[in-house]
C-alpha cells in the first residue's frame, strides 16, 4: 500500500491526497467544465462530495494507487497526479498527471513527477514506473522526458479517442535510471545578418508546403512525393519528437527584413556519445541564389560546435543537386566521396564540417 497520509513538497507544490476540505473547490472546477481531474471525477457538482469521501479513494483501497492533487503555496488545487496500476508483486507501477489550463507551461507537471517518482524509490520496493502519452500530445511527451522517462517505443493505433485512433508512446523510469536523461538541444532562435532562425510553429506550414511540393525540391530530395500541408504538419510534429528524444531539431529561417519564410533547416541523427549530426535544408523556391541556406547551416554549424562541443557536422547531397554542392562548399565542408545508391537508389555526395574548418 502507499502512504494514505504522504505529502510531498517541491519548490513550488505540495502533493498531498483530496479530502473533504477540497469540496469548494472541485466544485467549482467541475461547474467551470476543465479537465484535468483524476479519471472517475464527477461530471457534476453534485457527485462531489461522495467522490471525495470515497471515489477518489477507491485505488488506495483496491492497493492499485493513489490520487494527489498538486496544491500551490496558497493552497490551492493547480493539477492532480497519480499512480495507478500497480503491481506490487512485478514491481511496477503507472504515473499520470494534468495541469489546470490557466497554470500550465510553468513546468509544474515535470516538478511533480519528478517529485512523486523519487519519492516512490525511496518509500517502496517499487522498481519500475510506466508513463504512457499520445503520439501527438507533445507536451505531455516533454514533461516525460524532462522528468527522466526513456522512450521505450510506439504502440500504433494503440488508444480510440473521440475523434480516432491515437499512437501512443510508451516511457519508462528504472529504479538505476539515476543519471540525467539524454541532453536536449533547446528551442532557441539564431540571427545571422539577414536571417532569424526560430523554431518552426504552425504559420510555417504553407510555405513549408509550397517548398516541399516545388518539382526542383521533389526532384532533388527525398522528400514525400504528391507533399502537401498535411506533410508539413507531421513533418514539424515530427521534428519537435526528435528533440524530445534528443535526436534532433529543426528551425525555420525567415527573412530579417521581411518576415517571410525562405529556408528550413534541421539537424538529426544525432549522436551524443561521439557528438556527430548530420544537417539537411530545403530552400523555398523564392529565396533561392541568396546564399541564405549556406548562411544558416554556418550559423547552426558555429552554435552546435561551440555551445553543445559537437565535433562533425556531415551534409550529404544528391550528385545532380549541384545548388545543395554549393552551399555546402561555400560554407566549408570539405567533400569525403560519394555514398552509391544511398537515397532511393541514388548517388549521395558526402560532406563534413569539423570545429577546425571554421578557424
Amino acid at each position: 500500500m502507499f502512504d494514505p497520509d504522504v505529502s510531498i513538497a517541491t519548490a513550488r507544490l505540495t502533493l498531498r491526497p483530496f479530502g473533504p476540505q477540497d469540496e469548494a473547490r472541485v466544485r467549482s472546477i467541475v461547474r467551470s467544465g476543465v479537465r484535468f481531474l483524476p479519471p472517475g471525477a464527477p461530471s457534476e457538482p453534485s457527485g462531489v462530495q461522495q467522490w471525495l469521501r470515497n471515489g477518489v479513494h477507491e485505488p488506495h483501497r483496491a492497493g492499485q494507487g493513489i490520487h494527489l492533487a498538486m496544491t500551490g503555496a496558497d493552497g490551492l488545487i493547480v493539477g492532480a497526479v497519480s499512480l495507478f496500476k500497480t503491481s506490487w508483486t512485478a514491481g511496477t507501477t503507472e504515473v499520470g498527471y494534468a495541469v489546470h489550463p490557466l497554470h500550465r507551461n510553468r513546468g509544474l507537471a515535470t516538478e511533480a513527477v519528478r517529485a512523486l517518482t523519487a519519492w516512490v524509490f525511496a518509500t517502496t520496493r517499487l522498481r519500475r514506473i510506466d508513463l504512457t502519452a499520445n503520439l501527438d500530445n507533445l507536451a505531455s511527451l516533454s514533461v516525460a522526458r524532462k522528468a527522466g522517462f526513456t522512450w521505450e517505443g510506439v504502440l500504433r493505433d494503440a488508444v480510440l479517442e473521440e475523434d480516432g485512433p491515437h499512437d501512443l508512446v510508451v516511457l519508462g523510469l528504472l529504479r538505476e535510471d539515476g543519471g540525467p536523461p539524454a541532453p536536449l538541444l533547446p528551442r532557441n532562435s539564431l540571427r545571422t545578418p539577414r536571417l532569424l532562425l526560430r523554431p518552426p510553429s504552425e504559420q510555417d506550414v504553407p510555405d513549408l508546403a509550397a517548398t516541399g511540393s516545388d518539382p526542383f525540391t521533389q526532384a532533388m530530395t527525398g522528400i514525400p512525393r504528391g507533399y502537401t500541408e498535411p506533410h508539413a504538419r507531421a513533418f514539424i510534429e515530427h521534428t519537435e519528437r526528435m528533440r524530445l528524444r534528443g535526436q534532433g531539431i529543426a528551425w525555420t529561417a525567415e527573412e530579417l527584413a521581411s518576415g517571410r519564410f525562405a529556408a528550413n533547416v534541421d539537424l538529426r541523427d544525432l549522436d551524443w556519445n561521439n557528438r556527430t549530426a548530420e544537417v539537411g535544408y530545403m530552400t523555398a523556391p523564392w529565396a533561392r541564389g541568396r546564399g541564405y541556406a549556406g548562411e544558416a547551416v554556418l550559423a547552426i554549424a558555429r552554435w552546435l560546435f561551440h555551445r553543445h562541443a559537437f565535433r562533425r557536422l556531415q551534409l550529404r547531397a544528391s550528385v545532380a543537386n549541384t545548388a545543395s554542392q554549393r552551399v555546402a562548399e561555400k560554407a566549408g565542408f570539405v567533400r569525403e566521396g560519394v555514398a552509391r545508391a544511398s537515397l532511393d537508389g541514388d548517388d549521395l555526395i558526402v560532406y563534413s564540417l569539423v570545429p577546425s574548418d571554421l578557424d
